[in-house]
């Protein structure tokens, strides 16, 4: 049998696999959404945990937990890491493939119920049921089906189940960031976009915080005396508003102001929060430098401003690594009757810590879906067994470096 008939072959068992266990997957995610996982809620997150955990022991991978610290006086719940080798070594090419989800949704506790799972036709609705509880078990279907079928040629595959995405991934990070650098692929389950689109790039985003100082006098005897850090301020913000357009696609947001104590007291300090998006690395140095220089000269004598930098979010940039797993997906796509086009998006993620980690990532692997975090988000469940069986192949295409 050529190489041809024997991918053919694979292709239509897997889609065939994909569209066997569709009832079942509608069952497992109604069973998931009905579990309240909001970041801040711990309890539900390690229900999800537990649930998954053990889907994953019944595939052959040991499952780890790991205990979040707390952050800022929050809890969260368990990071889950699933590992399960192959029958390849990464000396005789095997490659070691991370999938990536996460089990939080930005909804309250109680959301499941007042807007339980329901399928209309063939769209799925309910608190989380695209971002991202379909595609997380998009993932674990794809493994069940990849796995079912015997296949083994790669050296290890990794599954990651995050509790804290939607919040930035505050207590994730440097797990996720740790588990990246030993993967040689990397594939987010999130749900793919609304046009059926995975996405190849996201944005970073960096924020920013600019504490100006003044000086204080009593404003009805001496303002002369004072130095007023809120007019100081307010000129920053609109410097730094006027950065939008310098750069094509960069986004510059002045998003928090505290100025002041009294109305009777020249304003003393001032402070603003500012955040930063944009699609590179360089991007991001280019504003910073842009703020510090309007920082380095205040708008009003005897203030004086200075910035720091909070927290950085890595761009997920495209890399001829992650465009050539692009090529690869696209033609599996082709194969499975899926006409697969790519996306830029502004929202950050999980994938964003991985590309910055120096490794090839491709998002948006999940079904298609729309409307996250809103009350009528949706998953379309036609598209399932299709994206599920995609996955499955472009994990097998990857697995195999030597021969790919």
């Amino acid at each position: 049998m050529t190489s041809l008939a024997r991918q053919q072959q694979r292709t239509a068992a897997l889609l065939s696999l994909a569209r066997a266990r569709h009832g079942h997957f509608l069952r497992d995610l109604a069973e998931l959404v009905s579990i309240d996982s909001g970041s801040y809620s711990p309890a539900g997150v390690d229900r999800v945990a537990d649930w998954t955990g053990r889907r994953l022991e019944r595939l052959g991978f040991t499952v780890d937990r790991i205990r979040c610290p707390a952050v800022d006086g929050r809890r969260f719940g368990d990071i889950l890491v699933a590992r399960r080798p192959g029958g390849l070594t990464r000396a005789e090419g095997g490659a070691r493939i991370l999938l990536v989800a996460h089990m939080d949704t930005v909804f309250e506790d109680g959301s499941a119920a007042q807007r339980p799972f329901e399928l209309i036709g063939t769209r799925a609705h309910g608190p989380g049921v695209s971002d991202d509880k379909g595609g997380l078990l998009a993932g674990l279907t794809a493994l069940e089906i990849l796995l079912d079928s015997g296949f083994d040629e790669y050296a290890e595959l990794v599954l990651l189940a995050t509790p804290d995405e939607e919040i930035g991934s505050p207590a994730s990070r440097p797990h996720t960031e740790a588990l990246a650098r030993g993967a040689d692929f990397a594939l987010a389950l999130e749900c793919a976009r609304e046009n059926g689109d995975v996405v190849t790039a996201r944005k970073g985003v960096a924020d920013f915080r600019l504490t100006v100082t003044g000086r204080a006098a009593h404003a009805g005897i001496e303002p002369e005396r004072g130095a007023n850090a809120a007019l100081a301020c307010a000129h920053l913000v609109i410097g730094l508003q006027e950065l939008n357009g310098r750069w094509e696609g960069v986004t510059v947001n002045v998003g928090i102001v505290r100025a002041g104590t009294r109305t009777n007291i020249v304003c003393p300090e001032a402070q603003l929060d500012v955040e930063v998006r944009a699609a590179r690395r360089r991007e991001i140095i280019a504003v910073r430098a842009a703020i510090e220089e309007i920082a380095a000269r205040p708008r009003v004598e005897g203030t004086s401003v200075t910035v720091q930098q909070l927290e950085v979010c890595p761009p997920l940039e495209e890399t001829p690594a992650s465009l050539e797993m692009y090529e690869h997906a696209r033609r599996i796509g082709t194969e499975v009757g899926i006409d697969l086009g790519r996306s830029v998006t502004g929202g950050v993620g999980d994938a964003n810590f991985i590309a910055g980690a120096g490794v090839p990532v491709l998002d948006g692997l999940g079904p298609v879906g729309g409307c996250d975090h809103t009350p009528d988000e949706w998953l379309e469940t036609s598209t399932v067994p299709a994206r599920t069986a995609l996955l499955a192949l472009l994990v097998a295409a990857l697995g195999d470096r030597g021969r790919g």
